[in-house]
């Protein structure tokens, strides 16, 4: 019989290379030293297949753009239904002051986007199209799904191969966060910005091959809510999350209708929307999980199960990610990357440190690690870096991060609603959009500063020359 095989031959190619990375992690130190996921090094050993190998039996890499697209959703669905967690820092010492540290590189990589790109178009390169530089907080703070579905939105508009260029920056991010993560740990372990019981956890921790051993104590993945006979637990969360990214189609199936009436201009609108359906898919998530609340089911899931399921989520869309990139595409704007790319990474490297140090009043060094490593490669990075110094996530760091991610969001959407003006000052020949787009960073990075100075207060500029501010030293 005549069945489709597509997605499960590629999902099968993800799987061998996820195997095959696992392997290598577990047995090669220079993997465990500097942190490199799985997902990472399965997505690179399949950038080499799918760019010479695969053509040959003709597998086409636009599925795996579709991963990418839907995993992202999926991913954010299960983050977002997963109950609070109550321990956390404190809105004032920990939520708050984290969600200016992110919005902080938001800002600064969409400012030093636009602008490079704006002095590339005037000097070396005048065709490159005026939405590159966006690919920058798009990749590194944003990640790969993001950037290619808005990458994506930029192709009928002129940007030929925009998704391998937005997970081209999205790559580079992850490569950036881990190895100038693990290089940050080395210098504040150098430079006294950890404290003496926190470096004698990192020397306890030794090696991470990324396998447990057979005899270590295991934690638990997940715990069952429902009985067996009745439902899987997996299934029942499985199935939770799918509807509710069904309830997400829904809901832009029908503005995608009532736009259609505008005329062309709805449907470009609707067009765009469909590029950003992450937002949506997370207003209905949270719309869904208040309704639970209310009507007292939202005991049913568990936090270990919705994890798991991200966790899935996010290893197969990164490792779908990098090998979905067109390297021939890549070789006609290696340079704008590389440069683009080299002043985001020096600028998180240099202001993370000098803000952390003196905005947040505990676990300094781990508050700039998850920012660092969430502004560069995302979230996981970012949790990754973290268990460095806080292996069992003791400290209240990655919680406080939570919440202030769900601060971020709603504080974001005019800078994602707008994230498409430097695409129609190109296709509209309206150069005054670029400017709006700058005009709208500036806004976001004039937000941190003065939000930054409101936390700070007597210690926001102190020792202004130094990356980083001893607090305990100053009293």
């Amino acid at each position: 019989m005549d069945f489709n095989w597509n997605y499960i031959i590629h999902l099968g190619i993800l799987s061998t290379a996820m195997l095959a990375s696992t392997l290598i992690r577990s047995k090669i130190s220079f993997f465990q030293r500097f942190l490199i996921p799985n997902s990472l090094t399965a997505g690179f050993i399949l950038l080499v297949f799918y760019n010479y190998i695969a053509p040959r039996f003709f597998l086409d890499t636009r599925i795996l753009g579709e991963y990418v697209y839907h995993l992202l959703n999926l991913s954010f669905i299960a983050m977002l239904l997963r109950k609070t967690d109550k321990r956390r820092g404190g809105i004032k010492t920990g939520v708050y002051p984290t969600s200016v540290g992110i919005i902080s590189q938001y800002a600064l990589q969409c400012v030093l986007g636009l602008l490079i790109t704006f002095l590339l178009m005037n000097t070396i390169y005048p065709d490159l199209f005026p939405a590159f530089g966006y690919l920058l907080p798009l990749g590194f703070a944003l990640g790969p799904g993001q950037a290619y579905a808005i990458g994506s939105g930029w192709v009928p508009m002129g940007f030929l191969g925009a998704e391998s260029v937005a997970l081209t920056f999205a790559a580079m991010g992850f490569i950036i966060g881990c190895f100038g993560g693990v290089f940050m740990i080395n210098m504040g372990l150098r430079r006294g910005w950890i404290s003496s019981d926190e470096v004698k956890k990192i020397r306890e921790k030794g090696v991470r091959s990324g396998v447990l051993p057979p005899k270590a104590n295991r934690p638990i993945a997940g715990r069952s809510t429902t009985e067996s006979e009745a439902i899987d637990t997996m299934t029942l969360h499985v199935a939770v999350v799918l509807a509710v990214y069904f309830l997400s189609f829904g809901l832009l199936t029908l503005l995608t209708y009532l736009l259609s009436f505008i005329g062309e201009l709805g449907m470009e609108l609707a067009t765009n929307l469909w590029g950003i359906n992450f937002v949506f898919t997370a207003m209905t998530t949270m719309v869904v999980k208040e309704i639970m609340k209310k009507i007292k089911v939202h005991y049913i899931v568990d936090n270990g199960m919705l994890t798991r399921i991200s966790g899935l989520s996010v290893d197969l869309m990164v490792t779908s990610s990098i090998a979905a990139i067109s390297l021939v595409v890549v070789g006609q704007f290696w340079l704008p990357i590389l440069i683009i790319s080299g002043a985001g990474a020096v600028t998180a490297y240099f202001t993370l440190p000098w803000i952390s140090s003196r905005m947040f009043k505990d676990h300094h060094f781990q508050r700039t690690l998850i920012l660092f490593g969430a502004s560069t490669g995302t979230m996981p990075t970012g949790l990754a870096l973290l268990r460095v110094v806080d292996p069992e996530f003791e400290t209240p760091v990655a919680a406080d991060f939570m919440y202030a991610s769900g601060i971020v969001f709603f504080i974001a959407i005019p800078l994602i609603l707008s994230i498409n003006l430097p695409a129609y000052s190109a296709v509209q020949d309206k150069p005054i959009y670029f400017l709006y787009a700058v005009l709208i960073s500036l806004g976001y990075l004039l937000y941190m500063l003065i939000a930054y100075v409101a936390v700070t207060r007597r210690t926001s500029f102190k020792k202004a020359g130094n990356i980083w501010y001893h607090q305990k030293k100053e009293k």
